[in-house]
């Protein structure tokens, strides 16, 4: 598997490739064509612990609002863009899209204030779903596809927590 990752940071923008070649029981792990010793868990949800070359970093990942990936490491934030050509299916309008049935989740506890759209629902990439209010803040949670809505698990009033099920979309 390989992944083109554009980083963007206060030092610039720069391209990173990602290859993950199958090596016994687990992969070897190539970045810019040299091999890396890594390894990396899901803590959380939006939380990774990764080690590279024997250091450990914890990065939490959250959405932007132009479909990036803001990663932060410590004191350092990126934005991130992964091209895949295998997951997503191409740029519509300047966005990518993923592909196949979709969960949509809470990425932060919060009250479900609004539910934008109800099961059977033809919703567009991008379009509101819900709208959760954490801290006196109210988000708007967006479909990552175009598609229909199969299933919303959640109704106004409800208190969800970070990484919940709210809907799904096929």
């Amino acid at each position: 598997m390989k992944f083109v990752i554009q980083l963007e940071g206060v030092g610039g923008t720069k391209k990173r490739v990602v290859e993950f070649e199958p090596d016994g029981a687990g992969y070897r792990i190539l970045l810019d064509g040299k091999q890396v010793e890594a390894d990396a868990v899901q803590v959380a949800p939006y939380t990774i612990s990764v080690l590279l070359n024997g250091e450990s970093f914890e990065v939490h990942v959250s959405d932007s609002m132009d479909g990036r990936l803001k990663l932060q490491a410590g004191p350092h934030e990126f934005m991130a863009q992964v091209e895949d050509p295998r997951a997503w299916r191409g740029r519509r309008h300047g966005a990518v899209e993923v592909e196949g049935r979709q969960q949509i989740v809470a990425p932060m506890p919060g009250k479900v204030i609004r539910i934008l759209a109800k099961p059977g629902d033809k919703v567009e990439a991008k379009q509101g779903l819900a709208v959760i209010e954490a801290m006196k803040m109210q988000n708007e949670i967006r479909s990552p596809k175009g598609g229909t809505i199969e299933r919303v698990l959640v109704k106004e009033g409800q208190i969800v927590s970070a990484g919940e099920v709210l809907a799904w979309v096929d």
